[in-house]
């Protein structure tokens, strides 16, 4: 097969566009384009410009979903964009692997200064969950224990590791067996975690501070607890703060709210000011030198992209927006809006369980209604499809309301929401409406559902032709 050399980016931008799906199902994944087709979300989008995506339409839709986190500062923020063309430009010495460079020192210097004093420096890594990995091997290491204890229906990433200490079945199921001595205790438990740590083998405890999955908040004294049992049984407290930093609680970490001084950090997401694949693992200097502890010993963790100049580029300027554009307490203030505007929905529609959040990280818990006849029939269609009526709510929100957001995880009825830090408080005011009208629509469950089931049904035919 003979193959053209490829056009430029501009070119194939140009002439190419509306070949997305195709090329999915053809090369990447078609499962997931079945999915897109079956719920309408098969867009094709064009652009992004802060808190909204924009389609081949003109038209721009408030993405809530925010790439699971990662564009904190919107999309296309001009000074990330400025600030890796001028690195770029620089023609900079980048990755020259037997060396250091300039970039990601100063990164370092500045993710530091913002932390817990615990931590005293940093591992780069290309993501969330090659942090995490590294946050394990550097807990083994330094401890010289097996043992990793998570939590249960945590999301700590995909990678072999990172799905060892991954507390839900859906993404573990089939790609066993995973790293021994990986074993989960309760969220919030703390009997259980004592339990397991009373033998001494217990390298780590990895935890988020909030669970992305379900947007799950610890009791008020639970995190401190954890950390004090972690000390006293010699087990290295780790934060996987790859979502939960960077301001989305607004605090720079969501550890900050509970003044917590973990022995390991991770972050990546936003720190990518949504535009070049970032990671890293802030390290106390006990661990980092029971490690790295000698020459022979120096390139015993690293990657090869970790630590590129690009990627600490858009990291630093995305540092220096949040803090220019007061994006923390953005956070914090339109986080205690949108609770203030959809807090009430418990109240008012009896599918509405609960509502909850912190900071720009919030979701709705979702409930079968009262009625005898409707309840029969969610019970029947959550045995059959569990996590359905979530779904009521997300796909209408897409197509009449124009607003993007995301089920909270596998088989649940919790909807999620991670807006952009500098969403507009008319935006948030508008989410919350348009999210009333359609849970008032949907509590109407028997002709919500047949509603629903004919529109996806003829995107399924579709899908499947």
């Amino acid at each position: 097969m003979s193959v053209e050399p490829s056009a430029s980016v501009a070119e194939i931008l140009a002439s190419r566009s509306g070949e997305e799906m195709s090329l999915n199902d053809r090369y990447l994944n078609p499962q997931m384009g079945r999915i897109l087709r079956t719920l309408g979300f098969d867009k094709v989008w064009v652009g992004g410009e802060g808190a909204h995506l924009i389609d081949a339409a003109g038209e721009r839709y408030l993405d809530l979903f925010g790439g699971y986190g990662v564009f904190a500062l919107g999309r296309n923020h001009p000074e990330v964009i400025a600030a890796l063309q001028e690195v770029m430009a620089a023609r900079t010495g980048n990755l020259p692997q037997l060396g250091v460079t300039l970039l990601s020192g100063v990164l370092a210097e500045q993710l530091l200064a913002r932390a817990p004093q615990s931590v005293a420096a940093m591992v780069p890594a290309n993501s969330g969950t090659e942090a995490v990995e590294a946050a394990i091997k550097i807990a083994r290491a330094a401890t010289g224990r097996p043992r990793v204890l998570y939590a249960e229906h945590a999301f700590h990433g995909l990678t072999l590791g990172s799905l060892s200490i991954n507390g839900n079945a859906e993404f573990r199921d089939g790609f066993g067996p995973l790293l021994a001595g990986c074993d989960p205790v309760g969220f919030g438990d703390e009997e259980a975690l004592a339990r397991e740590l009373a033998g001494g083998e217990v390298a780590a405890f990895v935890v988020e501070p909030v669970q992305g999955k379900g947007v799950n908040l610890p009791s008020p004294g639970y995190l401190p607890r954890a950390q004090q049992l972690c000390n006293e049984a010699g087990t290295l407290f780790v934060c996987d703060e790859v979502q939960t930093g960077i301001g989305r609680t607004g605090r720079f970490l969501a550890l900050e709210h509970w003044q917590l001084q973990p022995d390991l950090i991770c972050v990546a997401k936003a720190l990518s000011g949504g535009f070049v694949p970032i990671g890293a693992v802030l390290v106390s200097r006990a661990a980092f030198e029971k490690v790295f502890d000698g020459m022979e010993r120096a390139v015993r963790h690293g990657s090869t992209f970790g630590g590129n100049d690009l990627a600490a580029a858009a990291a630093l300027a995305t540092l220096r927006v949040l803090e220019r554009e007061q994006l923390v307490a953005r956070a914090e203030r339109m986080g205690a809006l949108l609770l203030e505007l959809t807090a009430p929905l418990v109240e008012r529609y009896e599918v509405v369980s609960e509502v909850r959040g912190i900071g720009l990280m919030w979701a709705i818990e979702l409930g079968a209604p009262s009625g005898s006849a409707a309840r029969r029939l969610w019970e029947t269609v959550e045995r059959r499809q569990p996590g359905l009526f979530s779904q009521l709510i997300t796909v209408p929100l897409f197509h009449e309301h124009r607003i993007l957001c995301q089920v909270a995880g596998h088989r649940m009825n919790v909807i999620k929401a991670l807006p952009a830090l500098m969403i507009e408080e008319s935006e948030i005011r508008r989410f919350a409406a348009a999210l009333e009208q359609t849970i008032a629509a949907a509590e109407r469950y028997p002709r919500a559902l047949a509603r629903f089931g004919l529109r996806t049904g003829i995107r399924a035919a579709a899908a499947r032709r």
